[in-house]
């Protein structure tokens, strides 16, 4: 396993993470036994994942329970990177949050802790402070941000600072390198990408997108007119399954698996200090992890990029890909 160090903190984290949201949010991601929850986080431990995220929202905090448990006495072996909710983030609430997401895992503190959307209804300067607290109280080692924009993250660094920004970062979603990419970058953030394989679509689960699960049909990708989907955009259907049938198309003349060409692409990106991947049986962390040492060759890459400029282009600088317009919770 290959480490770097995330952004300005003093955490080396590994350059595959393990995210957990699937272990605690069944009614999202369906039923699954608690003996391969836990030995999927054991095949991540003993492959040297060190850096497991997870957040209060996953499943109402069963996530944080369940990577808990599963973690045991090895929980002083990794990094565990948690979320808060932004409807959270009054003082008083951030403390409950942080207390509660602290008893769930089991632990006396979190290793890295997000603001999991911007929020905007709260100073960042009572939010920093409160963080500062959890800090100086041992609570908490680094403070992290999830989904913010340029603006956002301009408007926190007034204020504060962060290590790291977590962003959804695939092939069909491309959107942070426009904008967001060089604002971490200035302020010497890591990167943390999480969704590399798009919720399943770029591991050629399903032939059609309407054989696609409801609850992955929600980005800006799909129709808004397609039940539970709310950023009210018309989406880009068609051409996003002509760029998956092309990615396709590239992968089977390289002769390599969708799956481990989206994920070794993603981390071929040098922005990305950690893939964030999932895996709810070990057989399917272990294929996952195996993308780590596909190396991909400059034509490959650029033959890849090219292929998917038109979705860059079309779903444009909103990296929040479930609202959309004026409704987008990044700016």
């Amino acid at each position: 396993m290959e480490y770097r160090k995330l952004g300005s903190s003093g955490l080396e984290v590994s350059v595959l993470s393990y995210g957990t949201w699937q272990l605690g949010d069944k009614t999202y991601w369906g039923d699954s036994s608690w003996e391969d929850d836990a030995a999927s986080v054991q095949t991540a431990l003993d492959s040297g994942i060190n850096l497991f995220d997870t957040a209060e929202g996953y499943g109402n905090g069963a996530s944080e329970e369940a990577l808990g448990k599963a973690l045991g006495k090895r929980r002083d072996d990794v990094l565990i990177s948690s979320k808060v909710f932004p409807e959270h983030c009054q003082p008083d609430l951030l403390r409950q949050s942080c207390e509660a997401s602290l008893q769930r895992l089991g632990s006396d503190h979190i290793d890295l802790y997000h603001i999991h959307w911007p929020f905007y209804d709260v100073p960042i300067a009572d939010v920093w402070g409160v963080l500062q607290e959890f800090v100086t109280e041992g609570k908490v080692r680094e403070i992290a941000l999830s989904n913010y924009g340029p603006q956002n993250i301009a408007e926190w660094f007034a204020v504060g600072t962060s290590v790291s920004n977590q962003l959804v970062y695939n092939l069909l979603t491309r959107c942070i390198e426009l904008e967001i990419i060089p604002a971490c970058q200035e302020k010497g953030m890591g990167i943390l990408a999480y969704m590399p394989l798009m919720q399943g679509i770029l591991a050629q689960r399903w032939d059609s997108i309407d054989d696609i699960p409801e609850s992955r049909r929600r980005t800006r990708h799909f129709s808004c007119e397609r039940s539970m989907v709310r950023h009210g955009e018309p989406g880009c259907e068609v051409e996003l399954w002509a760029v998956y049938r092309e990615i396709g198309r590239i992968c089977d003349g390289a002769g390599l698996p969708m799956a481990d060409v989206a994920l070794a692409w993603t981390l071929a990106n040098p922005a990305i200090t950690s893939v964030i991947i999932g895996g709810r049986r070990p057989k399917q962390v272990l294929r996952n992890i195996k993308a780590m040492d596909l190396r991909l060759d400059d034509s490959l890459i650029a033959e890849l990029n090219a292929a998917t400029e038109t979705i860059k282009q079309t779903l444009g600088t909103n990296n929040d890909m479930f609202c959309g317009g004026t409704d987008s919770r990044t700016r």
